[in-house]
């Protein structure tokens, strides 16, 4: 477990500290641009117009990993509370009106909806992050109910009924924190399929300028000299990689020991 959590760590933490850091240390524009570029010259080499590669690493992956972690933030934050009324409520008029407009918003495929929304709208970073949130509500929101509706049927929770607690503190107090493992195992798979339609919609130019600094425009903007300057293409999408299965290995690890505590 701790070899996994170790893995886990430094596959994840290099893109991390690449985009959080990255910004601060570039030698093109950014937050805090420095006078240099490391290894004094080109150690990436350059891009298709002429930019230097590792500049647009350091400084195109802050934009990935904030958009992806808000969105997963904001989904959870809307599906947390959405599922567990659902599964708690005994009317079946509310859990109909909570659950069902879910169930229509689940039918639209996630890039689609984003497309459309962005063909209509500009959504900057800000708009992006809540678009991806919005399409990833309905099956966290599903995920959460399932478990916490298992959570519900428990006699510890009748138990508490009968002792007179507050709807608030069973809810949250007992199912909530019921809920740690599926939620983290969840969230491990969600942040996967979040960054993958970051990245895609980044891609596709939804949420980012054609030319900024940012990983999965990277990509797109130097995919076609592939064989003439790797570089450019290889290392923004191994960093996207790194990122999610760094987050899954972390995920895993988590689980393993909070297993290990729960075993009698």
């Amino acid at each position: 477990m701790k070899s996994r959590f170790a893995l886990g760590a430094v596959v994840a933490g290099v893109p991390l500290a690449l985009a959080l850091v990255g910004p601060w240390v570039a030698g093109g524009p950014g937050p805090r641009a420095a006078s240099f570029t490391l290894g004094g010259g080109h150690p990436l080499g350059t891009d298709f117009v002429g930019r230097d590669v590792w500049d647009q690493v350091l400084l195109g992956g802050r934009s990935v990993v904030l958009v992806a972690l808000a969105a997963t933030a904001v989904a959870y934050l809307v599906a947390f509370p959405l599922g567990v009324v659902g599964a708690l409520t005994h009317r079946a008029w509310l859990e109909e009106l909570l659950m069902r407009p879910l169930d229509v918003l689940l039918a639209v495929p996630s890039l689609l909806m984003i497309l459309l929304v962005a063909a209509v709208l500009t959504p900057g970073a800000a708009g992006l992050a809540l678009l991806v949130a919005l399409v990833n509500i309905p099956d966290a929101a599903r995920v959460v109910r399932a478990a916490a509706a298992e959570a519900a049927s428990r006699p510890a929770v009748e138990a508490l009924r009968m002792q007179g607690e507050t709807w608030w503190r069973t809810a949250v107090g007992y199912v909530g924190r019921s809920l740690t493992r599926t939620l983290v195992a969840d969230a491990g798979v969600r942040l996967t399929g979040v960054l993958y339609l970051v990245a895609t919609a980044a891609f596709l130019g939804v949420g980012v300028e054609p030319d900024a600094a940012d990983w999965a425009v990277m990509v797109d903007r130097n995919r076609t000299g592939l064989f003439v300057q790797p570089w450019a293409v290889v290392v923004p999408a191994l960093l996207i990689v790194a990122l999610t299965m760094g987050v899954n290995l972390l995920a895993d690890a988590g689980l393993q020991k909070r297993r290990r505590t729960w075993t009698p």
